[in-house]
């Protein structure tokens, strides 16, 4: 699963006067934006995530500062350094996430595939991989 996580490089227009990023949904994002939120102010130490989705797709992208993203399929972990706002990550439905290491001042976007429902979530670990070996048998 973890496979198909993907940096998306982003159209960067550069002009002396500021660079300007756009984004569009079906062609740089790979799925129909229905929420966008962001996280911000984050107090130093504190991990903002630490839960799966079941259906929502997302791209998370580093607005401003720098922060990880660590993925976890329930097998194996790997880790993503978002210090570019041209830049965005994005992680498949059935993928824990959490985000930390947040620099101050950092800014991070998240584009979804779905609208708020929390019946989607899936915040205990250990659910997850209950979650994962029905999904897969």
């Amino acid at each position: 699963m973890l496979d198909k996580l993907k940096i998306i490089d982003f159209p960067k227009i550069e002009d002396p006067r500021g660079n300007l990023t756009f984004v569009q949904q079906n062609k740089h994002i790979p799925f129909a934006i229905e929420r966008v939120y962001w996280i911000y102010d984050v107090p130093g130490g504190q991990v903002r995530g630490g839960h799966a989705f079941k259906k929502q797709q997302e791209v998370i992208v580093a607005l401003s500062g720098s922060f990880d993203v660590l993925v976890n399929n329930g097998n194996e972990e790997v880790s993503y350094t978002l210090n570019r706002s041209y830049f965005g990550l994005y992680i498949p439905n059935g993928i824990w996430r959490s985000l930390q290491n947040f620099s101050t001042n950092a800014v991070a976007l998240v584009l979804s595939s779905t609208r708020f429902s929390e019946s989607d979530y899936i915040r205990n670990y250990e659910e997850y991989k209950h979650y994962l070996n029905v999904a897969n048998e």
